[in-house]
């Protein structure tokens, strides 16, 4: 009896067990990664590399999920407001829903997808053919040449494209209510401009930070460790991006307990 019960919680406990161990290799990864970017030499161009290919080749896939999303959302807003006779409530609820939520965490699951997935493979890549450690026979820390550029690049670009998506979805919701559901442009645009609060970009623009410094981690964590050559760079590829799935969604939850809690 005492050994079938043993069997019965050992697996789980194994498994929560697990779940701690990689949070804190994770936890111990980013505090050295952060570290190391304090301390010279430091490479302003690999950071810039890290921008442009963060944030401006992210603009399309972000901007376009926010105009579908922004207009769909004022579909069915209306739909839904119909039903109280509160069609009025169109521009007021989509400027907040797009702005506080949907925003920063559909812009921050679709670079995840993008940038996550190709860091974990690039590292990953690097991880298995060995050149991860020629930087280090070539006294080059790879914490700074490669992670540190990558997590500061995900920080600092994650806000705007989110500021950028919040204009995008406002005005998908805008175009959809204006030219098919007729509203009156300048009356939206004023109710808009009514219920949008400095508090709400605020919180977007923290959740965007933090959702950045998340994907660009996952993506670095995965694939830094990397193991078992092109099969191990595949589950990386795909760890890196389901971890940063969750740890945004995860983090969502927690910013806006705490913001609006």
């Amino acid at each position: 009896m005492m050994e079938t019960l043993i069997q019965v919680f050992s697996r789980p406990g194994a498994a929560i067990i697990a779940l701690f161990a990689s949070i804190g290799r994770a936890s111990i990864f980013a505090a050295r990664a952060i570290w190391s970017a304090m301390r010279p030499p430091y490479y302003p161009i690999r950071l810039i590399e890290q921008l442009i290919s963060l944030g401006y080749f992210s603009l399309p896939v972000v901007g376009l999920t926010a105009l579908f999303t922004g207009a769909a959302l004022a579909q069915q807003i209306y739909v839904g407001g119909s039903r109280f006779n509160a069609e009025s409530t169109v521009p007021a609820v989509t400027v907040i829903a797009m702005v506080r939520e949907l925003a920063p965490v559909l812009g921050g699951l679709m670079v995840a997808g993008r940038v996550s997935s190709a860091m974990a493979a690039e590292l990953g890549t690097m991880r298995v053919t060995e050149q991860i450690d020629a930087l280090k026979t070539l006294r080059t820390d790879p914490f700074q040449f490669l992670i540190a550029p990558r997590l500061f690049a995900g920080t600092i670009v994650m806000p705007l494209l989110v500021l950028v998506a919040n204009a995008i979805g406002v005005l998908g919701g805008y175009i959809l209510a204006v030219y098919r559901l007729g509203f009156n442009g300048a009356n939206y645009l004023e109710t808009t401009r009514a219920y949008l609060e400095w508090d709400d970009i605020v919180s977007s623009m923290v959740k965007a930070g933090v959702f950045g410094f998340l994907l660009a981690l996952m993506g670095c964590y995965h694939g830094y460790h990397t193991e078992g050559g092109a099969a191990g760079v595949g589950r990386a590829t795909t760890n890196g991006v389901v971890s940063a799935f969750l740890m945004i969604l995860l983090a969502n939850l927690i910013i806006t307990v705490l913001v609006f809690g």
